[in-house]
């Protein structure tokens, strides 16, 4: 598999992403963890689907490094535990924009990894520029006023861009370990949101027909197919325009709540399209362009 067809593969997550938000307005008031519980016991579901069609032994993607098991589960179910933890203690508007650090956290932190390219200008111009859009269309437009009384939130938040980040990078250093692995890590994630769900929630199971296709939507798509192709991306992908094309995914987001009525159209989200759009470009100028003779 080449370096592009990788960084297509992963860049469906970043579509399938798009539609967790519109998901998620249509399951209603189902608790979080639940939610995780639920959701990721079907990704796990869509694994063993694979497995039992191509008659693979399950086992043999079982981890056998420590190390990639405190990656995997670190990285799916402590990214949404930090995040819920954000919305709990801080404002949502300003926990998202926090938490949206991880796409130019990605590309930073990419240029750490030994043998990987060098971060040029055009990579850091391109995610800063997906960062001020996706400001702008998260804020609509507004002032976002930070305030000490959600401190707790805030480093929550915080909390959550790093360790996304963290996993999508370290990933890659485990280049080897094959992408079935990833369903394993959903189902520890799966059994630890159904653990803290009878911990810290009341159960409120979904009432109609909507709510269930939407969580199956959901387990599906952005939380199922949508984690396994992101391990292909920044594994074998180029990892540096993935993490700035991440930003389209408040876009598209925004994009399909107006579709479906649940949001309106505004200034704030074409000046945001214009700088997701134009910093994807940017951060993808080799790719598309080739490589020129300047550093």
């Amino acid at each position: 598999m080449s370096e592009f067809q990788a960084t297509l593969i992963g860049g469906t997550a970043i579509l399938l992403w798009g539609a967790l938000a519109l998901f998620t307005v249509w399951t209603g008031a189902v608790p979080p963890f639940l939610l995780v519980g639920m959701t990721f016991t079907l990704a796990f579901g869509l694994m063993c689907a694979k497995w039992l069609v191509f008659r693979e032994n399950p086992v043999k993607y079982l981890p056998k490094q420590k190390a990639v098991w405190l990656l995997g589960v670190a990285g799916l179910f402590g990214y949404h535990a930090l995040y819920f933890v954000a919305l709990r203690n801080a404002p949502a508007m300003d926990a998202s924009l926090i938490a949206y650090l991880w796409p130019l956290l990605i590309v930073v932190f990419s240029a750490l990894v030994p043998g990987e390219e060098r971060l040029r200008w055009f990579h850091v111009a391109g995610a800063l520029c997906g960062l001020a859009g996706c400001w702008i269309l998260i804020s609509d437009g507004g002032q976002v006023s930070f305030k000490a009384e959600y401190t707790v939130g805030y480093m929550a938040a915080i909390a959550c861009a790093l360790t996304w980040s963290s996993y999508s990078v370290i990933s890659r250093k485990f280049s080897h370990v094959a992408t079935d692995t990833v369903g394993w890590f959903c189902l520890v994630t799966a059994i630890l949101g159904f653990v803290f769900h009878g911990l810290f929630e009341e159960t409120n199971l979904p009432t109609d027909t909507i709510q269930w296709l939407a969580i199956t939507g959901l387990g599906l798509g952005p939380v199922g197919i949508a984690f396994f192709t992101w391990d292909i991306g920044v594994k074998k992908g180029n990892i540096k325009l993935l993490g700035a094309s991440s930003y389209a995914t408040p876009l598209i987001s925004a994009v399909l709540l107006i579709l479906a009525g649940r949001s309106e159209a505004s200034w704030a989200i074409a000046i945001a399209c214009l700088g997701i759009v134009g910093g994807a470009v940017l951060a993808a100028k080799e790719m598309i362009f080739g490589k020129g003779k300047s550093a």
